[in-house]
């Protein structure tokens, strides 16, 4: 008898019936899914559709980032499948593991992508999948999101890739890439992002893409800037900095001799914290999250931070107020929040009332995986806020990355910040 708490949605059963015909035929799935579609329940459904046509529950190995571990493994025991028996782990523990499993979920697949070189995640996975001889199934809502060439070390460690003949990506790039050589730092560099299009066409037989708005999605997103006067002595310090490529605090040493370490410490300094080159977390100002903590009285907020010891600065302001566990968010009043980077997949904020960003990454990734997390189904509009530093480069960093691309040092060149005038 079925005492599923969560039953699937029709999408969810049909995608699953399509990803299992795949997965006998090709021995791998990649659920292309956008956010919030679904894809945990739709991969539990696939399982369990192979795991009846054997006649024997499956062991399945489902990978995916630490914080998402919980309402992941919530919502799977809550689907209270009879056919599958899952585990779940993050991606760092993964060489730890140990267990057969006749299936592997790889969430956030497009993590395994760096390239040329493959990550010592994407060789652990490689290693699982030829140690188990097991089905993969790969999910993601952004499959490429900086590059075709991000598909290669995905897939190329399962035995049916359609790119296993290419024994490195490097050979793989002959075939499928626009190689140009780039100078940095006076050093001329190859560069290997121009994939063709031609890697998503050969992939179409091994994947399933679903948008939003094919499950009835019509939710909204507006976004708000807020900007926020910086207190005296963060004008000051960036100033110093930019004069003089260093200032001291105290018995601490700022530095920034090079443009890539300007550019991250003046990022910080707009954040009010900074770190010192002996790696101690200066907090400077709270002028950000001051306003945050009187602009949203009243509200249960999901916040996104930049650096770790914004943390602490959003501690000190709100102490026992905002956690950075997300069970507790869900279970009591407190406010949450999460690293940029570690919170912009797999999880759901849905029980805030709005989004608020303490400050901005780099990545155009994190900016459109992140402001999705209010979304669902059933929400018609979601309010994400953005608090910048007035005179700051965090606005700069906006106009970047809301354009899909990421912020770099040719863009911080161009910046103009809290000049003498």
């Amino acid at each position: 008898m079925n005492t599923a708490l969560i039953q699937l949605r029709d999408y969810q059963r049909s995608i699953s019936q399509r990803a299992s015909e795949i997965i006998y035929e090709h021995g791998f799935v990649y659920l292309a899914m956008e956010v919030r579609t679904g894809k945990t329940l739709t991969s539990i459904a696939t399982c369990e559709n192979i795991a009846k046509k054997f006649g024997r529950k499956f062991n399945v190995l489902f990978v995916t980032k630490k914080k998402a571990i919980s309402s992941i493994s919530s919502d799977v025991a809550a689907y209270g499948s009879e056919w599958v028996e899952a585990r779940f782990i993050n991606y760092e523990s993964l060489h730890t593991i140990n267990a057969k499993c006749d299936i592997l979920i790889l969430d956030e697949a497009h993590s395994l992508g760096a390239f040329p070189k493959p990550s010592q995640r994407a060789k652990t996975v490689a290693s699982i999948v030829a140690k188990n001889k097991c089905y993969v199934i790969l999910m993601s809502g952004t499959p490429t999101p900086e590059s075709y060439s991000q598909m290669y070390h995905q897939v190329y460690g399962i035995p049916s890739s359609p790119f296993i003949k290419f024994k490195t990506f490097y050979q793989f790039a002959n075939s499928y890439v626009e190689v140009r050589t780039k100078k940095i730092n006076g050093f001329d560099i190859r560069d290997y992002s121009r994939g063709s299009q031609e890697i998503v066409r050969i992939m179409s037989p091994y994947t399933i893409s679903f948008s939003q708005s094919e499950a009835g999605f019509n939710s909204k997103i507006t976004e708000h800037i807020k900007y926020v006067p910086p207190k005296s002595m963060v004008i000051d310090i960036i100033r110093e900095l930019k004069n003089n490529k260093v200032v001291y605090i105290g018995d601490e040493v700022i530095l920034a001799d090079t443009g890539v370490k300007m550019m991250s410490k003046i990022h910080q300094l707009c954040g009010g914290t900074v770190i010192s080159e002996s790696g101690k977390a200066i907090l400077i100002s709270d002028h950000k999250v001051q306003f945050i903590f009187d602009e949203f009285q009243g509200k249960k907020m999901g916040i996104f931070y930049k650096f770790k010891a914004e943390y602490e600065m959003i501690k000190s302001v709100m102490g026992d107020m905002v956690t950075d566990n997300l069970d507790e968010f869900n279970q009591t009043n407190k406010h949450i929040a999460l690293q940029i980077v570690s919170g912009r997949e797999g999880i759901s904020l849905k029980n805030a009332d709005v989004l608020v960003y303490y400050n901005i990454d780099f990545s155009a990734t994190s900016y459109w995986q992140s402001r999705d997390r209010m979304t669902t189904s059933t929400s018609l509009e979601s309010d994400v806020y953005w608090i910048f530093t007035e005179g700051g480069i965090e606005s700069n960093v906006y106009g970047v990355v809301s354009n899909k691309k990421d912020f770099t040092i040719r863009h911080f060149n161009r910046v103009t910040l809290f000049s003498n005038d």
